[in-house]
């Protein structure tokens, strides 16, 4: 019993002969290890950087799309595991994909053109205009006809020419 006892103080002086002395469980101020020692060991402090946390994944309509045809075509056992394992999906992935694809919801969600959207052509539209303008023309003319009638009028009053020669013949 005294030669194991001396054997261990034999290995914790050989320990600290060669870290530098130590105080209790941790080593004295001031003691610089041994050469041979390499620094990581003896100063193993943690790395204090901290990994940011990867951002929540987002799927877009079109590759649930994708993984659900996948899917769809796994026939044999085990085939549908591989496949989420290789994208590194959850079985509740793919029931909630399916129900979103019966209910319409992933069409919905394709990706839409951005802009302004065009309008409908009203097919009457351009026989509306058509109609417009000729509307249009046709009250220029009117109105160029009345003129001239009204004009016609004055010339026969200051004339004193009868305008209806048919009422001077029953007057008369």
């Amino acid at each position: 019993m005294e030669t194991l006892k001396k054997e261990q103080r034999n290995t914790n002086d050989q320990f600290t002969s060669t870290m530098g002395t130590m105080e209790g469980a941790r080593r004295a101020t001031g003691i610089v290890p041994m050469v041979g020692a390499s620094a990581d060991s003896v100063n193993s402090a943690p790395d204090p950087e901290v990994f940011e946390k990867k951002p929540r994944r987002r799927f877009t309509a079109k590759y649930k799309l994708r993984i659900l045809a996948e899917a769809d075509t796994c026939t044999q056992p085990g085939q549908i595991g591989a496949l989420l394992r290789r994208e590194g999906l959850y079985s509740s992935n793919l029931t909630t994909w399916r129900q979103q694809r019966a209910q319409g919801i992933l069409q919905a969600m394709a990706p839409k053109k951005r802009g302004r959207k065009l309008k409908q052509k009203n097919p009457l539209a351009e026989r509306v205009a058509q109609l417009e303008k000729e509307n249009r023309r046709l009250q220029d003319k009117l109105k160029k006809a009345e003129t001239i009638i009204e004009v016609q009028k004055k010339i026969s009053e200051i004339l004193g020419i009868n305008q209806n020669p048919e009422d001077s013949e029953r007057s008369s």
